[in-house]
């Protein structure tokens, strides 16, 4: 990273999170992204043609480029390029990655980032036959990894998770109804950063609930042997929505005197494709080591909860405190937009730590969002509170 140019999120926007089939499903990825983008410049009541670059994770569409029709919707001018990113669940995060990278190098000075997702509007995947005269052949989702790699469906995976860290359903369950404990807790505060100027879109994320642990444990059986197995209750729901942030350069946020989160340093990571959900782990201790910091360091993380065992089980790995784990509560009260759960997870840290201004230990004002994706990918972000000089 460049000692001379730092990157900030000076704003932070997402949508409520909808179930597959819910209140977003008549909505696509791009425009469920317009009035985040739009929202995000407003709130820093920065000119349109001030933005240098647009960048989305999306996951599931077949091309098309929704950062550009996104970006459009928003009225961003013409000349100001996109670019949409798909690295799976690590989508959202990379792009405010890679966003920050352009920033650093001197690319760009200010760029809106994150990602949009919709399971409801995905195209139907088929694959062209090889032979003449036959049919196409319909499949649910590509290879993330070629032979000799196993590539196992991401659930089968989990629940060997489960296994062999000795989660069992029910101390899964009890993971989950903390999440929607929280997220219940926050609903109102969350308020402030979700977009919501289409009637089509709801002000509240549609998946939360009062989650009991006699009706978690009653949720369907999906994966694994039945002592450690997952559950619709400890599986994040296939959702729509979208996120983004603003980035700015610290000398342009300086100069419009605006706060926000200092990105300290970000970290991808590859691991092995046969055990994909634990690669976030390795991405988290390069970082924090290239950093000089710890877990304790951190008033806050962000972990993508895609299910209740590879969340459980990160969090004995890196001696996460509880007490500091998705505080505004996770995907398992929410729902996984793929493309834009990476991102949410920034939103959801900038409200934090918004919401604690006045904090002033050192610890209370740094954080970590963390994400892993299929294939075997993880990718990792740290950030501080930032004040302007004239702040």
């Amino acid at each position: 990273m460049s000692a001379h140019r730092r990157a900030v999120i000076v704003a932070a926007r997402r949508t409520a999170v909808a179930p597959r089939g819910g209140a977003l499903s008549q909505l696509q990825a791009d425009e469920l992204a317009a009035p985040v983008l739009k929202d995000l410049v407003g709130d820093a009541a920065l000119p349109l043609d001030r933005v240098d670059h647009v960048i989305l994770g999306n996951a599931l569409y077949g091309g098309g480029n929704p950062a550009r029709l996104a970006a459009l919707r928003a009225g961003i001018p013409g000349p100001v390029p996109s670019m949409t990113l798909d690295t799976q669940c690590c989508s959202g995060l990379d792009a405010i990655l890679t966003g920050a990278q352009l920033i650093e190098a001197g690319a760009a000075d200010c760029v809106l980032a994150g990602g949009a997702e919709s399971f409801s509007r995905a195209p139907i995947r088929m694959r062209r036959s090889t032979a003449p005269g036959e049919e196409a052949v319909p499949y649910d989702r590509p290879a993330f990894a070629p032979p000799p790699f196993e590539d196992p469906d991401l659930s089968s995976a989990a629940a060997k998770i489960a296994v062999r860290y000795g989660l069992t359903r029910k101390s899964q369950t009890q993971f989950a109804q903390a999440s929607h404990a929280k997220a219940l807790a926050a609903a109102p505060d969350l308020e402030r950063h979700l977009v919501g100027n289409d009637d089509r879109m709801r002000r509240r994320d549609g998946f939360t609930r009062r989650l009991d642990l006699r009706t978690g444990m009653r949720a369907p059986l999906l994966a694994g042997p039945e002592e450690f197995g997952l559950s619709a209750a400890t599986i994040a729901c296939e959702a729509d929505g979208a996120a983004g942030v603003l980035l700015m350069s610290d000398c342009m946020a300086s100069t419009l005197s605006r706060t926000g989160l200092l990105i300290l340093g970000g970290m991808r990571k590859g691991g092995d494709p046969n055990d994909p959900a634990l690669v976030p782990v390795a991405a988290a201790k390069a970082l924090l080591s290239r950093l000089n910091m710890t877990v304790a360091d951190l008033a806050a993380v962000e972990l993508m909860e895609a299910y209740a065992s590879q969340a459980m089980a990160t969090v004995n790995d890196l001696s996460l405190d509880t007490a500091r784990l998705n505080q505004l509560g996770g995907a398992l009260a929410r729902g996984h937009p793929i493309g834009a759960s990476g991102a949410i997870l920034v939103v959801q840290l900038f409200e934090f730590l918004r919401t604690r201004e006045n904090a002033t230990e050192a610890a209370q004002d740094r954080a970590m969002a963390l994400i892993a994706a299929a294939g075997g990918l993880g990718s990792a972000l740290v950030v501080e509170r930032f004040r302007s000089k004239d702040g």
